[in-house]
């Protein structure tokens, strides 16, 4: 009789072990021979030496299944320690799998191209309104790469421009003020990665979320880093932002130029790095537009209220302007 401890560091323990350790449960009795305790993301088997091998060599191929589904079945158990092999989700352009299996995937021919131009590019700009997912696919995108061991890190990124709230007024020191700032960002992480190993990328800086001003004299290796909402940057602060691109580092800069909360008297950063970077090999851009829109289908129709209301409001200007 030997013990062997199986490690299953890659994987959400929760996600893994099941509701009630349901998972580990049906274990025990696939392997009635042996005698296992597990706590966190160890697991102690005693028996014999053959059959706790055997035990850690399908434990392993359950990580690596619930690694990239986000989900372990009790037909997947079965199959797997059968000697059948887990079965493949079959599921066109999906980029992953979010929780509970849910794949996570370009909607529409624009997400697709982003998809797309990630892949070709180290540099990519994703323009468009709210609601067609360009900083969904962009997190979706940065957390594949980090489960493939692309990169080692994640780094997301937003200005903290007052679009009518003054920061002073929020309550809290600087994080709980900063914070609703990027909660966007951890609502789309909070689908993609569970909870557990969530907190394990934060609290490891795996996974970094911070305002844009706290990038400055850094530079970022081996990384994703997207940067949402860069239409309320400044020319200087997206020129900071681009610069800390290091070795194997890949940048997505997603924003909507129709939203710039910026003062009047402030060139709009991503507009003018747009102009700035045109002719520039190794950037890629796409551009959404309303068919794009994947929320509720009221919020195209307010996008489109919006363009007509403003168009109109300019024609008025010019006519006023024409007549004096």
């Amino acid at each position: 009789m030997i013990e062997r401890i199986v490690i299953i560091d890659n994987v959400d323990p929760v996600t893994f072990y099941g509701v009630n350790n349901c998972n580990m449960l049906l274990l025990r009795n696939l392997y009635p021979k042996l005698r296992m305790a597990a706590r966190g993301s160890i697991i102690k088997v005693i028996g014999e030496e053959e059959e706790t091998a055997e035990f850690e060599s399908k434990v392993k191929e359950l990580e690596q299944y619930c690694v990239k589904y986000n989900n372990l079945t009790e037909e997947v158990i079965l199959d797997v320690v059968k000697g059948d092999g887990a079965k493949e989700m079959k599921k066109d352009d999906v980029i992953i799998y979010g929780i509970n299996g849910k794949p996570i995937s370009g909607r529409t021919q624009n997400q697709q191209l982003l998809v797309e131009t990630f892949q070709k590019n180290d540099l990519t700009f994703a323009l468009g309104p709210a609601g067609t997912g360009k900083t969904y696919i962009a997190i979706a995108l940065a957390v594949r790469a980090l489960k493939n061991r692309e990169v080692r890190k994640i780094i997301l990124s937003r200005p903290a421009v007052e679009a009518g709230e003054k920061l002073g007024f929020l309550p809290g020191d600087m994080k709980d003020k900063i914070d609703p700032y990027l909660q966007p960002l951890y609502d789309a992480l909070e689908d993609m990665i569970p909870a557990m190993k969530l907190k394990e990328y934060m609290e490891t800086k795996v996974i970094q979320i911070a305002p844009l001003a706290f990038m400055r004299g850094r530079t970022l290796n081996d990384a994703v880093i997207v940067l949402d909402e860069a239409q309320n940057t400044t020319i200087h602060q997206i020129k900071m932002f681009l610069t800390r691109m290091g070795m194997n580092a890949k940048m997505i800069i997603t924003g909507d130029v129709t939203q710039i909360d910026l003062p009047r008297s402030t060139t709009s950063g991503l507009m003018h790095a747009l102009r700035v970077l045109r002719d520039v090999k190794g950037i890629g851009k796409v551009e959404f537009g309303k068919k794009d829109i994947v929320r509720h289908p009221l919020v195209q129709r307010i996008v489109e209220a919006y363009e007509k209301f403003d168009k109109d409001a300019n024609e008025e200007a010019d006519m006023q302007t024409e007549l004096s």
